[in-house]
Protein backbone atom coordinates (compact mmCIF):
# COMPACT_ATOMS: atom_id res chain seq x y z
CA UNK A 1 0.00 0.00 0.00
CA UNK A 2 1.15 3.36 -0.99
CA UNK A 3 0.69 6.37 1.59
CA UNK A 4 1.05 9.58 0.63
CA UNK A 5 2.37 12.28 2.69
CA UNK A 6 0.96 15.67 3.80
CA UNK A 7 3.15 18.90 3.49
CA UNK A 8 3.45 18.58 7.11
CA UNK A 9 4.84 15.34 7.25
CA UNK A 10 7.35 16.10 4.27
CA UNK A 11 8.20 19.24 6.66
CA UNK A 12 8.70 16.57 9.07
CA UNK A 13 10.67 14.22 6.60
CA UNK A 14 12.79 17.21 5.52
CA UNK A 15 14.30 17.80 8.74
CA UNK A 16 15.76 14.24 9.07
CA UNK A 17 16.70 14.93 5.34
CA UNK A 18 18.31 18.04 6.23
CA UNK A 19 20.71 15.62 9.32
CA UNK A 20 20.89 12.94 7.10
CA UNK A 21 22.79 15.50 4.53
CA UNK A 22 24.86 16.77 6.98
CA UNK A 23 26.18 13.49 7.75
CA UNK A 24 26.99 12.42 4.72
CA UNK A 25 28.86 15.83 4.37
CA UNK A 26 31.10 15.50 7.05
CA UNK A 27 32.00 12.04 6.16
CA UNK A 28 32.45 12.61 3.24
CA UNK A 29 35.50 15.60 4.37
CA UNK A 30 36.87 12.49 6.95
CA UNK A 31 36.83 9.74 4.03
CA UNK A 32 41.22 10.16 3.62
CA UNK A 33 43.49 7.95 3.18
CA UNK A 34 44.53 6.34 5.89
CA UNK A 35 41.23 6.66 7.36
CA UNK A 36 39.87 2.99 8.81
CA UNK A 37 36.17 2.21 7.70
CA UNK A 38 34.93 1.26 11.48
CA UNK A 39 36.06 5.56 12.09
CA UNK A 40 33.42 6.41 9.91
CA UNK A 41 30.99 4.12 11.27
CA UNK A 42 31.68 5.21 14.65
CA UNK A 43 31.33 9.19 13.87
CA UNK A 44 28.24 8.27 11.95
CA UNK A 45 26.68 6.68 15.52
CA UNK A 46 27.64 9.54 17.45
CA UNK A 47 26.50 11.98 15.12
CA UNK A 48 23.27 9.95 15.33
CA UNK A 49 23.10 9.38 19.00
CA UNK A 50 23.52 13.31 19.46
CA UNK A 51 20.76 14.27 17.57
CA UNK A 52 18.78 12.22 18.80
CA UNK A 53 18.01 10.33 15.76
CA UNK A 54 17.32 6.64 15.59
CA UNK A 55 19.18 4.50 12.84
CA UNK A 56 17.06 2.46 10.46
CA UNK A 57 19.77 -0.02 9.65
CA UNK A 58 20.85 -0.90 13.14
CA UNK A 59 18.92 -4.70 13.78
CA UNK A 60 17.42 -4.74 10.15
CA UNK A 61 16.95 -8.14 9.07
CA UNK A 62 15.53 -8.28 5.29
CA UNK A 63 14.74 -11.46 3.39
CA UNK A 64 17.84 -10.36 0.83
CA UNK A 65 20.31 -9.62 3.83
CA UNK A 66 22.11 -12.11 6.24
CA UNK A 67 20.30 -10.15 9.37
CA UNK A 68 20.70 -8.77 11.69
CA UNK A 69 22.57 -5.46 10.41
CA UNK A 70 24.59 -4.47 13.35
CA UNK A 71 26.03 -0.90 12.27
CA UNK A 72 24.53 2.17 11.43
CA UNK A 73 26.07 3.07 7.78
CA UNK A 74 26.66 1.01 4.70
CA UNK A 75 30.25 1.42 3.61
CA UNK A 76 31.16 0.20 -0.05
CA UNK A 77 34.42 0.15 -1.18
CA UNK A 78 35.60 -0.36 -5.02
CA UNK A 79 33.45 -3.23 -6.35
CA UNK A 80 31.64 -3.31 -3.71
CA UNK A 81 28.40 -0.88 -3.75
CA UNK A 82 25.23 -1.95 -1.58
CA UNK A 83 24.78 -2.42 2.17
CA UNK A 84 28.66 -2.83 2.55
CA UNK A 85 29.27 -3.65 6.10
CA UNK A 86 31.80 -1.63 7.95
CA UNK A 87 34.74 -3.71 8.86
CA UNK A 88 38.57 -2.85 9.62
CA UNK A 89 39.49 -1.56 6.11
CA UNK A 90 42.06 1.17 6.08
CA UNK A 91 40.89 3.56 3.13
CA UNK A 92 43.92 3.55 0.12
CA UNK A 93 45.25 6.44 -2.38
CA UNK A 94 42.21 5.84 -4.96
CA UNK A 95 39.96 3.72 -3.32
CA UNK A 96 36.28 4.57 -4.22
CA UNK A 97 33.91 4.50 -1.16
CA UNK A 98 29.72 4.48 -1.03
CA UNK A 99 28.45 5.52 1.86
CA UNK A 100 24.54 4.88 2.74
CA UNK A 101 22.91 5.86 5.50
CA UNK A 102 19.12 6.10 6.89
CA UNK A 103 17.59 7.46 10.15
CA UNK A 104 14.74 8.21 11.84
CA UNK A 105 13.88 11.72 13.41
CA UNK A 106 10.55 11.63 15.59
CA UNK A 107 8.88 8.65 13.63
CA UNK A 108 9.87 9.99 10.38
CA UNK A 109 13.07 8.43 7.60
CA UNK A 110 14.99 10.08 5.21
CA UNK A 111 17.68 8.06 3.36
CA UNK A 112 20.57 9.38 1.06
CA UNK A 113 23.91 7.69 -0.56
CA UNK A 114 26.92 9.33 -2.12
CA UNK A 115 30.12 7.81 -3.24
CA UNK A 116 33.34 10.07 -3.12
CA UNK A 117 36.96 9.59 -3.98
CA UNK A 118 39.35 8.80 -1.64
CA UNK A 119 42.80 10.71 -2.46
CA UNK A 120 43.83 10.49 -6.01
CA UNK A 121 41.02 10.25 -8.77
CA UNK A 122 40.99 8.01 -11.61
CA UNK A 123 39.29 9.79 -14.54
CA UNK A 124 37.76 6.43 -15.44
CA UNK A 125 36.65 6.71 -11.66
CA UNK A 126 35.18 10.18 -11.24
CA UNK A 127 33.37 9.20 -14.74
CA UNK A 128 31.32 6.42 -13.30
CA UNK A 129 31.15 8.68 -10.09
CA UNK A 130 29.53 11.37 -12.42
CA UNK A 131 27.30 9.08 -14.19
CA UNK A 132 25.23 8.19 -11.28
CA UNK A 133 25.14 11.42 -10.54
CA UNK A 134 23.69 12.96 -13.52
CA UNK A 135 21.15 10.02 -13.32
CA UNK A 136 19.81 10.82 -9.98
CA UNK A 137 19.39 14.29 -11.20
CA UNK A 138 17.82 13.20 -13.92
CA UNK A 139 15.14 10.89 -12.43
CA UNK A 140 14.48 13.82 -9.56
CA UNK A 141 13.54 16.09 -12.74
CA UNK A 142 11.10 13.03 -14.10
CA UNK A 143 9.46 13.03 -10.17
CA UNK A 144 6.78 15.44 -10.93
CA UNK A 145 2.69 14.88 -10.54
CA UNK A 146 1.21 13.37 -14.03
CA UNK A 147 4.50 11.68 -14.52
CA UNK A 148 4.08 7.88 -14.05
CA UNK A 149 7.26 5.86 -12.52
CA UNK A 150 8.17 4.28 -15.98
CA UNK A 151 9.25 7.78 -16.34
CA UNK A 152 11.65 7.83 -13.38
CA UNK A 153 13.35 4.39 -14.48
CA UNK A 154 13.78 5.50 -18.01
CA UNK A 155 15.57 8.59 -17.16
CA UNK A 156 17.80 6.74 -15.05
CA UNK A 157 18.62 3.96 -17.42
CA UNK A 158 19.15 6.60 -20.49
CA UNK A 159 21.89 8.12 -18.68
CA UNK A 160 23.37 4.58 -18.19
CA UNK A 161 22.68 3.86 -21.75
CA UNK A 162 24.19 7.00 -22.92
CA UNK A 163 27.90 6.12 -20.56
CA UNK A 164 27.61 2.88 -21.69
CA UNK A 165 26.89 1.41 -18.01
CA UNK A 166 24.93 -2.10 -17.57
CA UNK A 167 22.10 -1.74 -15.07
CA UNK A 168 21.01 -4.15 -12.34
CA UNK A 169 17.43 -3.99 -11.81
CA UNK A 170 16.79 -6.20 -8.65
CA UNK A 171 17.97 -3.58 -6.16
CA UNK A 172 17.03 0.30 -7.18
CA UNK A 173 14.53 3.14 -5.05
CA UNK A 174 11.84 2.70 -2.83
CA UNK A 175 9.18 4.57 -1.27
CA UNK A 176 9.96 5.96 2.66
CA UNK A 177 8.13 7.80 5.40
CA UNK A 178 7.64 5.97 8.51
CA UNK A 179 9.69 3.09 7.29
CA UNK A 180 12.94 2.41 6.14
CA UNK A 181 11.09 0.82 2.63
CA UNK A 182 7.90 1.33 1.66
CA UNK A 183 6.14 0.49 -1.98
CA UNK A 184 6.82 1.76 -4.87
CA UNK A 185 9.80 -0.36 -5.56
CA UNK A 186 11.59 2.08 -8.46
CA UNK A 187 13.80 0.37 -10.79
CA UNK A 188 16.97 1.77 -12.14
CA UNK A 189 15.44 0.95 -15.66
CA UNK A 190 11.93 0.84 -17.33
CA UNK A 191 10.17 2.30 -20.44
CA UNK A 192 8.70 5.83 -19.77
CA UNK A 193 5.03 5.82 -20.15
CA UNK A 194 4.39 3.21 -18.06
CA UNK A 195 3.51 2.20 -14.33
CA UNK A 196 1.94 4.20 -11.44
CA UNK A 197 0.90 7.56 -11.75
CA UNK A 198 3.05 9.88 -9.82
CA UNK A 199 0.65 12.08 -7.56
CA UNK A 200 1.76 15.11 -4.53
CA UNK A 201 2.51 13.40 -1.23
CA UNK A 202 4.31 10.44 -2.52
CA UNK A 203 8.07 10.25 -0.96
CA UNK A 204 10.76 8.11 -2.68
CA UNK A 205 14.28 7.03 -2.36
CA UNK A 206 15.49 7.52 -5.97
CA UNK A 207 19.42 5.80 -6.05
CA UNK A 208 21.00 4.60 -9.40
CA UNK A 209 24.01 2.78 -9.16
CA UNK A 210 26.04 1.51 -11.45
CA UNK A 211 29.43 -1.24 -12.24
CA UNK A 212 31.68 -0.06 -15.30
CA UNK A 213 31.04 -3.11 -17.01
CA UNK A 214 28.50 -5.44 -15.42
CA UNK A 215 24.67 -5.34 -14.79
CA UNK A 216 25.36 -8.81 -12.52
CA UNK A 217 25.84 -8.99 -8.74
CA UNK A 218 27.54 -11.18 -5.87
CA UNK A 219 27.49 -11.36 -2.22
CA UNK A 220 30.27 -11.68 -0.08
CA UNK A 221 30.00 -14.09 2.74
CA UNK A 222 29.01 -11.60 5.27
CA UNK A 223 25.65 -12.02 3.25
CA UNK A 224 24.95 -8.42 3.07
CA UNK A 225 27.87 -6.70 0.67
CA UNK A 226 26.74 -6.63 -2.51
CA UNK A 227 29.67 -6.45 -5.53
CA UNK A 228 30.06 -6.48 -9.16
CA UNK A 229 29.91 -9.87 -10.73
CA UNK A 230 32.83 -9.03 -12.40
CA UNK A 231 35.05 -7.16 -9.97
CA UNK A 232 34.56 -3.84 -11.90
CA UNK A 233 34.32 -0.95 -9.85
CA UNK A 234 31.17 0.75 -8.91
CA UNK A 235 29.32 4.25 -7.44
CA UNK A 236 26.04 4.91 -6.38
CA UNK A 237 23.70 7.94 -5.19
CA UNK A 238 20.68 8.61 -3.48
CA UNK A 239 18.18 11.13 -2.73
CA UNK A 240 15.15 11.19 -0.66
CA UNK A 241 12.38 13.25 -2.93
CA UNK A 242 9.07 14.13 -2.36
CA UNK A 243 6.73 14.76 -5.08
CA UNK A 244 4.80 17.81 -4.75
CA UNK A 245 2.27 19.98 -6.36
CA UNK A 246 5.26 22.35 -7.59
CA UNK A 247 7.57 19.66 -8.69
CA UNK A 248 10.06 17.49 -6.99
CA UNK A 249 11.45 18.49 -3.73
CA UNK A 250 14.52 16.99 -2.56
CA UNK A 251 14.96 16.28 0.99
CA UNK A 252 18.19 15.21 1.46
CA UNK A 253 20.05 17.61 -0.35
CA UNK A 254 23.52 18.48 0.79
CA UNK A 255 23.88 22.23 -1.58
CA UNK A 256 21.58 24.31 -3.05
CA UNK A 257 20.53 23.09 -6.24
CA UNK A 258 17.54 24.34 -8.85
CA UNK A 259 15.72 20.83 -8.80
CA UNK A 260 15.29 21.15 -4.87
Amino acid sequence: MIELKSPQEIERMHVTGRFVAQVLAELGEAADVGVNLMDLEHRARAMIRERGAESCYWDYAPSFGEGPFRNVICLSVNDAVLHGLPFDYTLRDGDVLSMDIAVAIDGWVADSARTVIVGTPAAEDVRLVRATEDALEAAILAARPGNRLGDISAAIGAVADKAGYPVNTEFGGHGLGRTMHESPHVPNKGKAGRGLKLKPGLTIALEPWFARTTGRIVYDPDGWTIRSADGSRTAHSEHTVAITEDGPRVLTRRSPHPAA
